[in-house]
């Protein structure tokens, strides 16, 4: 049998046979490089969704570092407050010493020590009691050497003298103990 000759393609139809064996199967569907005005739309529709979504989540974020800083400030200015509550018996302890200045100059030793005492307390109520250990090893977490003194009787590296107190605990120092450390005698 002999091979019959192929109708001559008419223009449009070689583009349509072309596009038919690249994608066979794939007919209804539109070429490549053309969209769908359907399939377009529900593309736009879901980048306008999930750009809505990200610039909530921003501004959420935003509004949630505003009420944190807000937050911070209110708890600032709350325990600033507290500790100066912690304070006003002390001044009112100064206050009382000071007017029986003139009446019996005895009695402002007396008011000056029971100051001393109350300021104290409300140091050791806020978590910084006071130390001034001696006779203990050099601890340089607690301690700020300022003086080196030679002394036979203590061995070397031992508190000899407290010369300012220091203020904390093990978690947190306020100030280091400021103290005279023994070191060996000289031959």
């Amino acid at each position: 049998m002999a091979a019959q000759p192929r109708p001559e393609p008419q223009p449009g139809q070689e583009q349509a046979a072309v596009e038919e064996r690249e994608a066979p199967g794939r007919a209804d569907q539109q070429a490549p490089g053309r969209a769908d005005p359907q399939q377009a739309a529900e593309h736009a529709a879901v980048v306008a969704e999930l750009e809505d979504r990200w610039r909530r989540a921003l501004a959420d974020l935003d509004n949630l570092r505003k009420r944190y800083a807000r937050e911070l400030d209110r708890e600032r200015a709350a325990e600033r407050a507290r500790v100066a509550a912690q304070w006003l018996p002390v001044v009112d302890d100064l206050d009382r010493a000071l007017a029986h200045a003139d009446e019996d100059p005895s009695a402002v030793l007396e008011g000056v020590r029971a100051v001393r005492n109350h300021a104290l307390a409300v140091l050791a109520r806020l978590g910084y009691p006071r130390y001034e250990e001696v006779g203990v090893p050099f601890d340089p977490a607690r301690h700020e050497a300022v003086q080196a003194v030679p002394d036979a009787e203590a061995a070397p590296g031992t508190v000899v003298e407290v010369l300012r107190p220091g203020y904390g605990r093990e978690d947190h120092w306020l100030r280091p103990a400021a103290v005279a450390v023994a070191t060996a005698q000289r031959q």
